[in-house]
Order: structure tokens, then sequence, then C-alpha cells
């Protein structure tokens, strides 16, 4: 199959996903989307994207990091943005180890998005912040550093955490700060 402009959107938000379609549509993009892991799976077989945009926070027990995981193991000339409401240091850095070629914080456009994928070295220009974490964000953190150290194994996880699987699947259920 032709990949020329071929993006996959895996966002589980159907009005978001729908808006993003029809603006790279616009572009000139052939659009696919997906809404979780299992269904960037069901898609791979039969396409491979040239782009992608994740969502880091998707429904379910697979975050967006084990979506970027399943992309760069397809192909790893994808260029993979992802896209998060929910930005950390440590998910930042766990998405660039697993294939992502940026990453960026909501509310981002098509037009940073567009542009991230033509991005491919850092930029030494940007401004250094002196905001503190918030304990949620840093629990936020080890939680996602915790499931990508466990291969996203929800079970495990919770057990290097210490907590209980059903507490650790609520926390990645919940909005967070």
């Amino acid at each position: 199959m032709d990949t020329d402009r071929l993006l996959l959107i895996v966002e589980d938000d159907e009005a978001f996903a729908r808006t993003l379609t029809r603006s790279f549509e616009r572009r000139g993009y052939r659009v696919l989307r997906a809404d979780g892991l299992q269904g960037v799976e069901a898609l791979l077989p039969a396409h491979t994207p040239e782009f992608a945009v994740v969502d880091l926070k998707l429904k379910g027990e697979a975050s967006g990091l084990a979506c970027v995981r399943a992309l760069h193991a397809h192909s790893e000339t994808m260029r993979i943005v992802v896209l998060t409401g929910f930005a950390s240091i440590a998910t930042a850095v766990e998405a660039i180890k697993l294939g992502a070629s940026h990453y960026l914080a909501k509310p981002s456009n098509t037009d940073d998005i567009e542009a991230a994928f033509g991005l491919d070295e850092g930029n030494t220009e940007v401004a250094l912040t002196n905001r503190s974490s918030s304990i949620k964000t840093l629990e936020w953190e080890r939680i996602h550093e915790v499931l990508a150290e466990s291969d996203f194994n929800i079970s495990e996880a919770a057990r290097r955490l210490g907590m209980h699987r059903r507490t650790l699947s609520r926390k990645l259920e919940k909005h967070r700060v």
C-alpha cells in the first residue's frame, strides 16, 4: 500500500479525533484512526503510515506509550508525535526512548503537529521553566516510569509500586492535573 502522507491518529476522544482527521485531510493526508493499542495492532498488518499522532492517555489499560512502542517496532522511519494534556518529564523521556519523534503538550493545533513531523533535531532555543512539580504530577511520572519498566504490564507495575492492581487501573482511568 502507498504510504505517501498516510497518517494514523491514535485518540480515544471521538470529537477530538474527528477534528484532527478533518484538519489533516484538508492538508492532503490520508488518515487512519485507532482508539487504542488493539486498534493500532489491527491496522498495522495492512498499513504502514508515514506519520502518527498518539494521545498519551488512552482509555483502558494500555497507555499511548505502548502504542508508540508498537508503531516504532513496525516502522523505524515513522514520524510519531505524542500529544498529551498530561505532560511530564518522565513520559516525554519514555516516549522519545520508545521511538516518538516529538512530544507536544495540549493544547496543540494541526500546525504544531505538522511542524513536529518535520523536526529532525532538538531545539536548543527552547525556554527553560522554573515550575516545580506537584505531588500529583510526580505520582503520574512515577507510575508511567514503572509501567514502561514493566513493559506496560499492569499487574507487575502495581506490584512494583506497592499498590493493588485495581487501584492502579483506577488511577490510569482518572484525569490527571
